[in-house]
């Protein structure tokens, strides 16, 4: 099974094999077109030098006299080759065949009297013939040459031809392979290195002496060991962190349970009970950040960066303010604070509206969190705007932060003491990895009107993969 769990095909062939049989294929190809090339080459060349002796040996004849060539004027030539029995001479006058050699059919080897060379079949065999007239006239005078005659010779020049090609392919099938298995050696030795390498093993694989083409792979694989080694240290880094910030809920609560369990008056057990489920509630609230921040990092560990950036899903920004907002009015009359909604009509933005709401709730939340009693809290909408497709802005009436507090916005369980107030600092941490998801533009400063914390979150019209949160004013 391969590691996304499909199977792969049983038909499957190796890098080293696929190039073995491509490369193999080609060169046999090519040795074949070779091969055609040359047998139809040397054919014809052989066919242009048998005519030119054919036209030599009539030029001859053509230059005797007809009773010179008649009777034991012209004897039986000696056999001097053993290809000479296969040419054959005929001389005709008139009609009549006067002359012809040993070995010439009595047939005419041409048919008419036109001059040139042609193909002829005289008793099953084809015959090569050159026709041409005579230094007499109505002499006419055929000299052919079996083709026969003209294949073996053909073969026998192409076989002095074929062996070395045939000997030579094995040898250099044998070349090729350890050509290619030389070129896929670094690849081998790549996946030997990494199915070597133990499970927690993420340092950087070693690119010396690596070729060119295996350098990006290489490269890929050491930016995969130190993203995941990022990933592992920020997972060790915020266990230790969630435990550490669990520890003081679950011991106060065991704490005031232990006070309910002694108690002997009614106040004091109820009081303690009181505390306990406080405690409880603190300790929900801090497991569903922990969660919520646990699920955002894992989008941004398989995006990598923003997601839907053509903006494919959406949600109304109003609407999801005042569903929120008619949540929080109950805990915001226990204090006296006031809940306050600008917005010009529905806001859309590309975000799917249960992320909307973390976004939402979290700096809501802070801002009622760290505004003292009967603060106002404001939340604008802006819509579409040149460069943005929205905005929201979250004003409260609290002290505000100074700049070394702003600064450490966004780190995980950092709460500014002095406060009063109970949380786990994992709110501004959602809202950041939520905008990073989302290529949102986060900026805080303070309020010129609530004299508080000013929160402005803005939608850019072309989402950017890897934002830099607090890239205005000081969320660095």
């Amino acid at each position: 099974m391969s590691p996304s769990g499909a199977a792969l095909p049983r038909s499957a062939l190796s890098l080293q094999a696929r190039l073995l049989a491509t490369v193999l294929g080609l060169v046999g190809l090519v040795w074949l077109a070779v091969a055609v090339a040359t047998w139809y080459d040397t054919g014809h060349e052989l066919d242009e030098l048998l005519d030119a002796h054919l036209a030599q040996a009539a030029s001859l004849l053509v230059m005797q006299r007809l009773d010179e060539l008649e009777g034991d004027n012209f004897p039986p030539p000696p056999t001097l080759h053993k290809y000479q029995t296969r040419v054959a001479i005929q001389v005709w006058h008139e009609g009549r065949l006067v002359v012809r050699s040993t070995n010439a059919p009595e047939a005419p080897l041409g048919f008419g009297e036109a001059p040139g060379l042609r193909t002829s079949v005289i008793d099953g065999e084809a015959w090569r013939v050159l026709t041409t007239p005579g230094r007499e006239p109505d002499v006419l005078i055929h000299v052919g040459e079996l083709e026969s005659a003209r294949h073996d010779i053909l073969l026998a020049s192409l076989r002095s031809i074929a062996w070395p090609m045939l000997l030579a392919l094995p040898l250099l099938a044998l070349g090729i392979w350890w050509a290619v298995r030389g070129a896929v050696r670094p690849l081998r030795q790549l996946g030997q290195a990494v199915a070597l390498r133990r499970p927690q093993a993420l340092q950087p694989l070693s690119a010396h002496a690596v070729p060119p083409e295996v350098a990006p792979l290489v490269r890929a694989l050491n930016g995969l060991f130190e993203r995941m080694a990022d990933l592992l240290e920020s997972e060790r880094r915020f266990t230790a962190d969630a435990a550490h910030e669990l520890r003081t809920p679950i011991a106060a609560i065991r704490m005031q349970a232990q006070v309910a369990q002694g108690a002997t008056r009614e106040p004091e057990r109820t009081q303690a009970l009181a505390a306990t489920l406080l405690g409880c509630d603190r300790a929900a609230r801090l497991i569903e950040q922990l969660l919520q921040l646990a699920r955002l990092e894992g989008e941004v560990a398989r995006g990598g960066g923003a997601v839907d950036p053509a903006g494919t899903v959406s949600a109304d920004l109003t609407a999801t303010a005042l569903g929120l907002m008619a949540d929080l009015e109950l805990k915001a009359q226990v204090r006296g604070q006031s809940l306050a909604l600008l917005a010009p009509g529905p806001v859309h933005v590309p975000m799917p509206g249960a992320l909307l709401q973390v976004l939402l709730r979290n700096l809501t939340d802070n801002a009622m969190r760290y505004s003292p009693d009967g603060a106002r809290v404001q939340l604008s909408m802006e819509g579409p705007a040149p460069g943005q497709v929205a905005a929201l802005v979250v004003e409260d009436g609290g002290p505000g932060l100074p700049p070394e507090a702003v600064a450490r916005l966004g780190e995980r369980f950092f709460r500014v003491l002095g406060t009063g107030q109970t949380g786990s600092g994992l709110g501004w941490s959602i809202v950041q990895r939520v905008a990073r998801l989302y290529g949102l533009s986060v900026s805080v400063d303070r309020s010129p009107a609530l004299r508080g914390l000013r929160v402005t979150v803005i939608w850019i019209d072309t989402p950017r993969a890897d934002i830099d949160v607090g890239q205005s004013a000081g969320l660095h």
